[in-house]
C-alpha cells in the first residue's frame, strides 16, 4: 500500500533522531529512504505540505537542511488507520496493524466499541479466535450459531421462549396435526436484491432433509411443496406439534440456494476472512430494522494474553471494547446460562444401572464441582435441570464400581478440568477412569463412543428450552445406544400431544426419569457475562450468551464528542 510505505520511509528519517529536530543533507535522507535524492526531495515538499515535518533547506548541492518532524510515525500511522476504517477498507486496515504486539494493543484501544464514522454507527468487537464458516449445518461454536442467526432467516423462529413467523408470518394446520401451511411475507429480499421464492425455500428444506442432522430433525416430513409464491406446504407422515420449533432450528436457517454467504437475515455478511468479520445491515429486512449499520468481529489471537483481551479470556465472557479499562466498561447483563454441562452413563453389561446411579451419587455428594480450580464466578453447579426442574439426589446402597471405567468428553476447557478432578475422585473407591479427549464442540455422528462408559459434554439451550431438550434426546449422538428402546415411544407421544402444556409436562416426566434412571447428570451451568462501554446501548444477553444485534444502538455523537 503507497501510503503506508511513505509512512515507513518517514519513521526512517524520524529514527535518526527519535523526533528531535536534526540537521542533515538530501543525500543522507535519500540512503536513509532507499531512494534518489530527487524522489527524496518530492517526499520532503508532500510531507511539509501534508503537515508531518517541516524543512529548511540551505542553497549549495550537498548541504545540510534543518529537519523538524510536527509528527510522530505512530500518530501518522493512527490518522491513516482510521481514515481506511472510516472508508470501510478492513483489510488495508489490518495492514497498517503490521506492528509488535504492544504497540498495536495502543492503537486499537481506541477504536473498539462503538464509533460513528462517516456519518453512521459501527461497533467494532475484539475476538480471541477466527470463525467457522456460517453453514447452518455444520456450525458447533456458539458464537458462530448466533451470527447464523443474524445472517439466516428460517420459515419461523425463536423468540423470547417461544416461536413466531420468521420468513413465514402466518401459519395453521388441519384437525389431524398433519397438513401444514406457512404463508410467506410479501416482498421479501435475499441480501443480494433478489426477490425470496416460496420455491426456493422448499428446494433449501429439502436439501436439509438429505442430511444426516436434517433427516433426523424432520423425520415426520412426508412432502413438502410451494403451492403458490407465497405459500410452503409441508405433509406429514404422523402429527409433529413440534413442527413449528424444528423449522426455527439452526439447521433450518435457510441461505440463498445458489450463494452459501447470502441469506435474508437482518445483517448480510460483507467480508470473512481470518483476521476480520464484518456484517451490515439488511436495508430491506422484513422484521424492525437493526439500529447500527455495521458490526465487526476484529480477530486479533495474539492479543488476548495482554491488554486487549476481551470477550475472551473466555467465550461466556463478552467485553466490547477494552476490559483492561474497567473503570470505562460496565456489565451491562449478567445471566445464568439455561444451558449446561452434563455427565451421561452408559449403562452395560459391565456398569450396570445401580453402578451409574452411584457414580453420580459419588460426584453429587463429594463438593468436586465446587473445589474445580476455575476462576472465581465463572460457573455454578447446577440444582435444575431447568428452572422448577430440581436434579434430583441420587439414591445409593454402597454399590462398588467397576474396577475401570472410559470417559470421553469435549470442550470447553472446563470439562476437562472436571475429568482430571474424576480420576483421582474414582480411585478412591477402586476404579481406574481412563480419560479420552475430543476437540470438538459438540458430539457429531463421525464420533465413535462405542466404548465409552461415561460421556461428558455441553448442552446449549438457546430459545425453547422445551424443544430444545427433546430435541437433544432425538438427535445428538451421546443418545443413540437409548433411543431405540428407551425414547422413541415418548418421544413421539410428545411430539403427537397438540397440547402445549402437556408437552411441556410429558417432557419434564421423561427428564426426571432419565436423571433418576443414571442416564444423566446435569454438572455445572455458565454464569454469562456481557461489558460495553458507556457509548453503547441497548445491549442484553440472549439466551446463548449473546446480545440481539439488531436491539443495540450507538448515540449519536454531540457537536463536542464528535470524531474528527
Amino acid at each position: 500500500m503507497r501510503e503506508l510505505h511513505r509512512v515507513n520511509q518517514f519513521q526512517r528519517l524520524w529514527q535518526l533522531s527519535h523526533g528531535e529536530t536534526q540537521r542533515l543533507s538530501v543525500a543522507v535522507m535519500a540512503q536513509h529512504c532507499f531512494c534518489s535524492e530527487r524522489h527524496a526531495r518530492t517526499l520532503l515538499r508532500q510531507w511539509q505540505d501534508a503537515g508531518w515535518l517541516r524543512w529548511r533547506a540551505e542553497s549549495g548541492r550537498g548541504k545540510q537542511g534543518e529537519l523538524t518532524f510536527l509528527l510522530s510515525p505512530e500518530q501518522l500511522r493512527q490518522q491513516l488507520l482510521t481514515r481506511q476504517l472510516d472508508a470501510g477498507e478492513a483489510v488495508q486496515a489490518l495492514q497498517v496493524l503490521d506492528l509488535h504486539p504492544d504497540r498495536l494493543v495502543k492503537m486499537l484501544r481506541p477504536l473498539m466499541g462503538g464509533q460513528w464514522q462517516n456519518q453512521s454507527p459501527v461497533l467494532r468487537i475484539p475476538y480471541y479466535r477466527a470463525m467457522e464458516p456460517l453453514r447452518p449445518l455444520q456450525l458447533t461454536g456458539r458464537a458462530e450459531q448466533h451470527l447464523a442467526r443474524q445472517v439466516f432467516s428460517g420459515l419461523t423462529r425463536f423468540r423470547d421462549n417461544d416461536v413466531e413467523g420468521d420468513i413465514a408470518h402466518h401459519w395453521q394446520h388441519d384437525a389431524s396435526g398433519r397438513e401444514w401451511y406457512f404463508w410467506l411475507r410479501p416482498q421479501l429480499s435475499w441480501h443480494n436484491d433478489e426477490p425470496v421464492q416460496a420455491a426456493q425455500l422448499v428446494e433449501q428444506l429439502q436439501q436439509i432433509m438429505q442430511s444426516p442432522r436434517g433427516s433426523r430433525l424432520l423425520a415426520a416430513i412426508e412432502q413438502i411443496e410451494a403451492p403458490h409464491p407465497l405459500a410452503v406446504h409441508i405433509k406429514l407422515r404422523e402429527s409433529d406439534y413440534w413442527l413449528p420449533q424444528r423449522l426455527a432450528h439452526q439447521f433450518c436457517l435457510l441461505p440463498h440456494p445458489e450463494f452459501a454467504d447470502i441469506g435474508s437475515g437482518a445483517w448480510k455478511l460483507t467480508h470473512f476472512t481470518a483476521d476480520l468479520v464484518r456484517l451490515e445491515s439488511h436495508a430491506r429486512w422484513h422484521l424492525q430494522r437493526p439500529l447500527i449499520q455495521r458490526m465487526e468481529y476484529w480477530i486479533t489471537p495474539q492479543l488476548f494474553d495482554r491488554d486487549l483481551g476481551t470477550s475472551c479470556s473466555h467465550p461466556v465472557q463478552i467485553a466490547i471494547g477494552d476490559p483492561d479499562e474497567l473503570d470505562t466498561l460496565r456489565s451491562v447483563d449478567r445471566s445464568i446460562s439455561l444451558g449446561f454441562c452434563y455427565l451421561a452413563p452408559r449403562i452395560s453389561s459391565h456398569f450396570s444401572a445401580d453402578q451409574a446411579k452411584s457414580l453420580i451419587a459419588l460426584i453429587q455428594r463429594s463438593g468436586v464441582i465446587q473445589q474445580l480450580p476455575l476462576d472465581e464466578g465463572l460457573i455454578t453447579p447446577s440444582h435444575e435441570l431447568l428452572p422448577g426442574w430440581p436434579v434430583p439426589f441420587a439414591e445409593c446402597d454402597n454399590i462398588a464400581l467397576p474396577p475401570a471405567l472410559t470417559l470421553n468428553y469435549h470442550l470447553p476447557v472446563e470439562l476437562h478440568v472436571m475429568a482430571q478432578a474424576l480420576i483421582p475422585l474414582l480411585a478412591q473407591y477402586g476404579c481406574t477412569l481412563t480419560c479420552f479427549f475430543h476437540d470438538v464442540k459438540s458430539w457429531r455422528d463421525d464420533i465413535d463412543l462405542s466404548e465409552a462408559d461415561v460421556v461428558m459434554g455441553d448442552r446449549l439451550i438457546g430459545d425453547a428450552p422445551l424443544f430444545t431438550l427433546v430435541n437433544w434426546l432425538e438427535n445428538d449422538a451421546v443418545w443413540q445406544p437409548l433411543r431405540e428402546d428407551v425414547l422413541q415411544q415418548p418421544l413421539s407421544a410428545i411430539a403427537q400431544q397438540p397440547s402445549a402444556t402437556l408437552r411441556g409436562e410429558q417432557t419434564h416426566q421423561l427428564f426426571q426419569h432419565l436423571m433418576r434412571a443414571g442416564h444423566l447428570l446435569p454438572l455445572f451451568n455458565y454464569r454469562y457475562q456481557v461489558f460495553a462501554p458507556p457509548g453503547v446501548e441497548g445491549i442484553q444477553l440472549n439466551s446463548l450468551g449473546w446480545f440481539d444485534f439488531t436491539r443495540a444502538w450507538i448515540p449519536p455523537p454531540t457537536t463536542a464528542s464528535a470524531t474528527p
